[in-house]
């Protein structure tokens, strides 16, 4: 079964939500195949992929809800280790994941109407993530 991979390279803010399903898209279409899946990945233990309606309430709402699950003001193990504050970075990436796997079919992603992909910069500094996208099919 053919494989094709391609890394994309995004500059995100601390904190920051990127739409990058347009990437992931042209990908797809790059591979030349029309049936398959597309496994989307985040190099980094800082950040992760997931799907999300992308628009601005959510924005909003799903940083307050992962400063509910996994707070900024409080200790955490991780912090002895290393010296770089960013404890509670590591926990929200583990707990979202690095990646997902989509299908698609005719060369198109089988999204929901209003799901997008999308990057999610959890560190407490800017970063340029790389992201791998491989798809396989047919």
């Amino acid at each position: 079964m053919p494989i094709f991979t391609k890394k994309i390279n995004v500059k995100i803010k601390k904190d920051e939500i990127v739409d990058i399903t347009e990437e992931v898209k042209n990908s797809v279409k790059e591979s030349k195949l029309k049936n398959g899946i597309a496994t989307v990945f985040v190099v980094g233990s800082t950040a992760a992929i997931s799907t999300m309606e992308y628009e601005p309430g959510l924005l909003k709402d799903i940083p307050k809800a992962l400063e509910r699950i996994a707070p900024s003001d409080i200790e955490y193990a991780h912090h002895e280790t290393w010296h770089d504050n960013n404890g509670k970075s590591h926990v929200r990436a583990t707990l979202i994941g690095p990646g997902i796997v989509i299908p698609f079919v005719d060369e198109k992603l089988t999204l929901g109407t209003w799901q997008q992909i999308i990057l999610m910069n959890l560190d407490t500094t800017d970063r340029e993530r790389e992201i791998i996208v491989q798809v396989i099919g047919e």
